[in-house]
């Protein structure tokens, strides 16, 4: 189940951050942490690790993961997430990450209530994260050459991580 979807290129997408927003709220407890997932080497794949920077640089009240200049991604994630569980046993984890989608579906913003599987779209096996999760689709997975070649602009990326860091705040707002 997705609960809603904002597309950066629709007429209403304030009106879709708002309405993600409530709806993040009810995850939003005292033990929540926000997992940002990606790396920096790939443009890509560094959305979640801009919205871990974005948050943790206007001081986001809740614990952050992943930010660009400490990337969360496939080399160090199950150490990182055992590090977390071990130091927050009784967590309610938030994941963020970019991921392949169909062609029609890129720019969009989707916030589940269940897991994410990162790596899942290129092929990796990679433990699953979160409680709930945002997910940004950034490219067509029948071009995910063009997530690793770095084809995405740096821009579009950022305005997606602007996005999902608004709709945290928002969040905290309501």
């Amino acid at each position: 189940m997705i609960y809603k979807v904002c597309k950066l290129s629709s007429v209403h997408h304030v009106d879709k951050e708002y309405e993600i927003a409530k709806i993040l709220k009810k995850y939003l407890q005292k033990n929540t942490i926000i997992i940002c997932i990606g790396t920096d080497k790939c443009i890509g794949d560094s959305l979640g690790p801009f919205v871990g920077t974005f948050l943790k640089d206007k001081d986001y009240p809740f614990d952050v993961y992943g930010t660009i200049e400490n990337p969360i991604h496939a080399l160090n994630i199950r150490s990182t997430l055992h590090q977390i569980e071990t130091s927050y046993p009784d967590n309610n984890i938030i994941a963020v990450d970019a991921c392949l989608g169909d062609k029609k579906s890129i720019g969009e913003i989707h916030f589940r209530p269940h897991p994410i599987y990162p790596g899942k779209g290129v092929g990796k096996n990679l433990p699953k994260i979160g409680n709930a999760s945002f997910i940004a689709i950034v490219e067509s997975i029948n071009n995910s050459e063009n997530y690793i070649s770095n084809n995405i602009r740096l821009d579009f990326i950022i305005k997606m991580a602007r996005t999902i860091e608004k709709i945290f705040w928002l969040a905290l707002d309501l």
